[in-house]
């Protein structure tokens, strides 16, 4: 077992103290006194404008751009925002297309005016596209080509909506603006000057909960920042235990955003937080394992953070490649936990990369508990520590606060957590206890402090990072004649770390490939169920009269004679 040369607490007193440069004070937030960085950059804006460099930034494909010229196109951008579609502070700007280098520029324009930025899941149908709309009611929305089309194609659109696209032509059916003549109209223009506060609104993004439409998560300024310098610290705190030695390169770093820019993941863990680590950041139109590790060598990419169906697509490729993967330093992310055995092979590939996870969600902008190299090779199954602007703790279905190694219900408090969600204040009173959020999420804390997550309350599938809500597919299946109940579930998946299973009581079987094309309008192609059991009886119930999801679950597993799930 490697001697540690202080403990976590010793090293956070250390680094944490007045005069550091991640020195904590206490500021009252939402009414609650919480720990923030006092060196932290007040604002997004004020993120952009000190990290300027004639550093690469955004790798796309053949292009390249630096800090700065990232920034003199968000200027211009935002300057057209205010001029041209009278955008104000507190509106919303949509931004729905591929990792392309517009989404970041778009993101930077929006929020250094004021604006919230409304991050639309790229992978949504026309009608999930139209119901975001309604639901965000952005002034602006940016959009690529797929997009465009499916924008086209929604009925009930605001005449009001403005459409700027990018990398698209006309589409006769809706107007819109192409990107590159709205930015040349405003090409060299400064910034335009708005007060932002810290506590403002800054971003929407949608997760998904176990029913309906997602929920837009509401996040400020202040818990962005303070999320990104949590993982800063985290590794600052991990040289002081002595766990990690940074390593010196003589080339400059890059990440590798191998999930959409939508994700919670993608926006801070992948992009943002290469703006003071001034890392470059390596974009693929959509993961392709062969694209990934060409960019990997071409680039020298040292990052990447995603989930473990990617992680392991290039730990697998990578063995048997051509590719030089030599300059990866740092491979892992959260979502479903990695096999153990995924876990060694990162370990186990070279003696520079080190594995990581993580567990957090987009209601606390991604910041929750980490782990690193060693820690997590010794603990493949635990998902990390808290940080040090945050707590957590584990309750029982009483509330009562639970000691180390007893299961409940992980809850959390602290500066990075979101504002509410859009248009449901009551489902933020719902998701709170006091200032304490309510996960959803089983969990134990063991003696050491680290977390091992053991399930979900929430009925949520994860395929792959994507949160799926049960009551959605529920919903769109049950739309077909012959589907009398549905049950929606997850099924352990090596790759994905779940799959989409469903149950249904039936009047007449159904062709599973028909019943797929029934759902391809009505769901993303990652809701659609891979695994389907039909039957001629009404699903388990309880004495509620509810569904016993658990059991069909299990019931369904072992008639598709998978891998058995154990019982909790």
């Amino acid at each position: 077992m490697l001697k540690l040369k202080k403990s976590r607490t010793e090293a956070i007193t250390a680094v944490c103290a007045p005069g550091q440069p991640y020195e904590l004070q206490e500021v009252a937030v939402n009414g609650y006194l919480h720990r923030v960085f006092v060196n932290a950059p007040q604002t997004l804006p004020d993120l952009y404008r000190d990290n300027l460099s004639d550093l690469d930034f955004i790798i796309y494909e053949q292009q390249r751009l630096t800090f700065n010229e990232v920034y003199q196109q968000a200027s211009g951008m935002a300057a057209a925002m205010v001029a041209d579609f009278g955008i104000e502070k507190g509106d919303r700007v949509a931004i729905s297309m591929r990792n392309y280098p517009e989404w970041i520029i778009a993101f930077y324009a929006a929020t250094s005016i004021g604006a919230i930025a409304v991050a639309f899941n790229a992978l949504w149908s026309s009608g999930d596209l139209a119901n975001g709309v309604l639901d965000a009611a952005p002034k602006l929305i940016m959009v690529d080509q797929e997009r465009l089309d499916r924008l086209a194609l929604c009925e009930g659109l605001p005449a009001s909506l403005q459409i700027v696209r990018t990398r698209a032509l006309e589409n006769d059916h809706i107007a819109s603006l192409n990107w590159s003549d709205v930015l040349n109209a405003h090409k060299g223009s400064a910034m335009p000057t708005v007060q932002i506060d810290p506590d403002d609104h800054a971003t929407i993004l949608y997760t998904s909960g176990s029913t309906g439409f997602p929920k837009g998560v509401l996040s400020s300024h202040r818990a962005i920042i303070n999320a990104l310098l949590s993982w800063e610290l985290d590794e600052c705190l991990l040289t002081e235990m002595g766990i990690h030695t940074p390593l010196e390169l003589d080339f400059q770093r890059g990440m590798l955003l191998a999930i959409p820019l939508f994700h919670v993941s993608g926006l801070f863990v992948s992009c943002l937080m290469c703006l003071r680590a001034q890392r470059k950041l390596g974009c693929l139109y959509k993961w392709d394992t062969e694209s990934a590790l060409a960019l990997i060598e071409r680039e020298r990419l040292t990052v990447c953070s995603a989930p473990s169906a990617i992680t392991g697509d290039i730990i697998s490729a990578g063995r048997h490649s051509a590719y030089d993967l030599s300059s990866l330093c740092v491979i892992g992310g959260g979502g479903m936990h990695r096999a153990p055995k995924q876990v060694k092979a990162i370990g186990a590939f070279s003696d520079l990369l080190q594995p990581h996870t993580g567990w957090g969600m987009t209601e606390t902008n991604g910041l929750g508990v980490g782990i690193f190299g060693n820690d997590y090779l010794i603990r493949p199954g635990s998902s990390g520590r808290c940080s040090a602007v945050l707590d957590i703790r584990v309750v029982d279905k009483e509330g009562n606060v639970l000691v180390s190694g007893e299961i409940g219900e992980l809850q959390i408090r602290g500066t990075t957590l979101f504002r509410g969600y859009w248009n449901q204040p009551d489902a933020k009173m719902r998701a709170f206890d006091g200032e304490w959020f309510r996960t959803g999420d089983r969990a134990i804390i063991d003696e050491e402090g680290f977390v091992y997550i053991n399930g979900r309350f929430k009925e949520l599938i994860i395929r792959g990072g994507e949160n799926i809500g049960c009551g959605a597919i529920e919903d769109a299946i049950l739309e077909h004649p012959d589907v009398i109940e549905a049950s929606a579930f997850g099924v352990p998946d090596d790759r994905l770390g779940e799959e989409i299973g469903v149950t249904l009581y039936v009047d007449k079987e159904i062709d599973e490939s028909q019943l797929r094309e029934f759902l391809s309008d009505k769901l993303a192609i990652f809701e659609i169920p891979r695994y389907v059991v039909q039957q001629y009886t009404p699903l388990i119930r309880g004495d509620t009269e509810k569904i016993q999801r658990r059991q069909v679950k299990l019931e369904a597993i072992k008639s598709l004679d998978l891998t058995t799930i154990q019982d909790d």
